[in-house]
């Protein structure tokens, strides 16, 4: 059964993916183990409370597991509490069947998304921006498999992608509200901003930090990725390259939140407006998703606030 199809009180025996594992103790000193289950429709806490009895088998995490157990509902959240678990064997399951993934045709948002670079008019961006998403096989197939955050926001396979397309969709509204604004220059920022990703999250089912994504992080690894794309453009104008990096460089907008700068240009200043309301109205929908009715959800620690669905 799907986890998005799980309600409280049922019994269930399924094969989930062992996306995570912890052990803890209760405050008696009593060993307990904490998992999070994972399907293509979601995650779901696990608690085994007996990790010694004879009903739990051995197994690890990105193990792929048969659990049995009762869901129930805690803090508004639903939890399996586990009762038997063993590690299941190969064709019992197909792995797709456990890798979330947008709910978005992924082939139809690149298209989308390549339509967007065709009418970049400056032949300096266009030409570097398909260094990478037009020209390099490898780098669009990881693109468009990739999230775009480890847990936070758009976190499955082609949120990458759909977070991209985003960004660029509210900065081709900047870029036509406000004449201040050079479109070709936000366009390419908007395209390239979180290109650095591909390198610094692994692939699925991992979907974890790599040592590169922890000792240098995307909005670097992004800005020597454009470096390597300018230098394929035979006369690329010095100021135009230092602009374009300081919009990738400075995309998260704060030095607390990553950036090496803060926005100097407009342009920069407009992408790190789309890329904060994308992250966080696309975090704010995953908060929400399958909650039914206008009960308070409690405190929310990524907004500070507490959260609820509006009532109509």
């Amino acid at each position: 059964m799907y986890i998005k199809d799980l309600r409280g009180g049922e019994t269930i025996r399924s094969i989930y993916m062992c996306r995570g594992k912890r052990s803890a103790e209760t405050r008696n000193g009593k060993p307990y183990d904490n998992l999070l289950l994972q399907d293509k429709t979601g995650t779901l806490d696990g608690k085994v409370w007996d990790p010694n009895s004879q009903g739990i088998a051995d197994y690890e995490e990105k193990d792929f597991i048969e659990v049995y157990g009762e869901v129930i509902t805690y803090n508004n959240n639903l939890q399996l509490n586990i009762k038997q678990l063993r590690k299941a064997a190969e064709g019992e399951y197909n792995p797709a069947d456990y890798m979330p993934v947008s709910e978005k045709n992924i082939d139809g948002m690149y298209q989308e998304l390549l339509s967007c670079i065709q009418k970049i008019s400056n032949g300096y961006l266009r030409q570097a921006v398909e260094y990478y998403f037009v020209k390099d096989e490898a780098f669009i197939k990881a693109f468009k498999s990739h999230s775009a955050a480890k847990t936070v926001h758009h976190g499955f396979c082609g949120g990458l992608l759909e977070h991209t397309l985003s960004v660029v969709r509210l900065c081709e509204y900047f870029a036509g509200a406000y004449r201040i604004l050079n479109r070709d220059l936000l366009i390419a920022s908007a395209v390239c901003h979180d290109i650095g990703k591909v390198r610094e999250l692994s692939e699925f089912p991992d979907n974890d930090y790599t040592d590169e994504g922890q000792l240098i992080g995307h909005i670097v690894i992004g800005s020597e990725m454009l470096t390597e794309a300018i230098r394929s453009v035979p006369g690329f104008p010095a100021m135009l390259a230092n602009e374009w990096k300081h919009c990738i460089l400075a995309h998260h907008g704060e030095l607390e939140f990553g950036s090496p700068k803060k926005p100097a240009l407009a342009e920069a200043l407009a992408l790190n407006l789309a890329d904060n309301a994308d992250a966080k109205l696309q975090t704010m929908k995953e908060a929400l998703k399958d909650k039914s009715g206008t009960e308070w959800l409690g405190y929310n620690r990524l907004f500070e606030s507490n959260l609820r669905k509006t009532s109509v």
